[in-house]
């Protein structure tokens, strides 16, 4: 065996400092500094319109650059880093730049399709990037694996289920294996029945019984649809038919996932659920860095249990499989459509079944259209996305008013 590799330093940006992922990034990497760690320079952090939090970020962390999505923050940003030497930008030209910037290591955590494009930015520059964001590859996957193939760089997943996976995946020899298991939670409805899921509040949806996670993904976690989502990024991740590639419920979170081999052995990555281990091992990767995540006590966790997910109370997971098998345009309407009636569920204009409901129509409705049998180029992907979206919200606005 050779001698492991000690953590280099890095240069980091953090595109979605201030959400869940963000946040947990900063944490790690003040911990291993704390540890006596290499040191992590900060290139760049942004928010979209989470100004306080940038600016605390931006004076604690003194990143070259910050930059907030929503232009209309720009003189805020500027007036509250003013005498720190930190350069600012406002608007979706000033978050692409911070992913041009140059960076190693980009995490890639801003939440939905808004991410694709700085992703896509930081992907060209053979920069690692460690992606939080699994709209990006359920969206766009064949162009922005082929970004980060084209440019030399690597894709390091942060999702807890692809990150263990990715953790035991033998990719030297990728026909030797069987079947990719990704667990799931269950969420908050898990026991629920469809009667009693007709009422549930949004307060309710986010309540996620494991994680700390932000709205729009706790949302997807009691749909079942970041099951879906994570289903299909794994199917761009890695050399695996979408065939095979199955999902668990295991109410505890504590096997993150498992990959089968031929000769019958299940290797599976085990952690307490905690965001900061899978960003840990992508910080550090290929080697390890300590992480303040609490440590898997096996004697309190005591029981492990399993369970099919089922369908018919959560049929957004169905319409993921049915995305990915269709192909072209679909997994794309897929997420957008799903974006538009998960915002309308947090507003209160539609309920919590309408999320399914109101995505499948657009389904319905976009299958029959001609469309590539795959989406090669981004403007093909923002095309998908904008009917989906408009489907969606007319859709929802039907709902609303009914």
């Amino acid at each position: 065996m050779g001698a492991i590799t000690q953590n280099k330093a890095r240069r980091a940006t953090i595109l979605g400092s201030t959400g869940s992922i963000g946040v947990n990034t900063l944490d790690l990497i003040e911990f291993a500094s704390d540890q006596g760690e290499a040191e992590v320079d900060i290139v760049a952090l942004t928010a979209n319109r989470n100004l306080e939090t940038l600016v605390e970020q931006a004076k604690k962390f003194r990143p070259d650059f910050a930059a907030i999505g929503d232009a209309a923050l720009g003189d805020d940003l500027k007036s509250a880093l003013a005498g720190t030497g930190i350069e600012t930008g406002a608007g979706p030209d000033a978050i692409e730049e911070a992913a041009q910037r140059d960076a190693d290591w980009v995490m890639a955590a801003i939440v939905g399709a808004a991410g694709l494009r700085p992703t896509l930015q930081a992907a060209k520059r053979g920069a690692d990037i460690a992606l939080a964001n699994k709209e990006c590859l359920v969206c766009a996957g064949d162009v922005v694996t082929a970004a980060i193939e084209a440019a030399g760089g690597r894709l390091l997943p942060v999702d807890s289920e692809h990150n263990a996976i990715f953790q035991v995946y033998d990719f030297d020899r990728p026909e030797r294996i069987s079947r990719l298991i990704l667990t799931a939670s269950g969420g908050p409805f898990r026991t629920w029945s469809r009667d009693d899921m007709a009422t549930a509040t949004p307060a309710q949806a986010v309540a996620h019984p494991n994680w700390s996670m932000g709205a729009k993904i706790s949302v997807d976690s009691a749909t079942l649809m970041n099951k879906g989502l994570e289903l299909i990024e794994a199917a761009h991740i890695f050399p695996t038919p979408h065939e095979q590639i199955e999902v668990l419920v295991h109410p505890q979170s504590v096997i993150h996932s498992m990959v089968e081999y031929v000769d019958g052995s299940v290797l599976a990555q085990l952690g307490t659920p905690d965001m900061r281990t899978p960003i840990a091992t992508t910080l550090a990767w290929p080697d390890r860095t300590p992480s303040p995540s609490a440590k898997l006590d096996f004697a309190q966790v005591a029981t492990l249990t399993f369970e099919p997910p089922d369908l018919k109370r959560f049929p957004c997971l169905r319409l993921a499989r049915e995305s990915i098998e269709s192909g072209g345009v679909m997994p794309a309407s897929l997420n957008a459509s799903n974006e538009v009636a998960v915002a309308a569920f947090l507003d209160g204009a539609v309920k919590f079944l309408d999320i399914a409901a109101i995505t499948e129509q657009v389904l319905e409705k976009v299958s029959g259209e001609n469309s590539p049998a795959r989406l090669t180029t981004l403007e093909e992907v923002v095309a998908a996305d904008g009917e989906a979206r408009r489907l969606a919200e007319e859709f929802a606005a039907a709902r609303a008013a009914a």
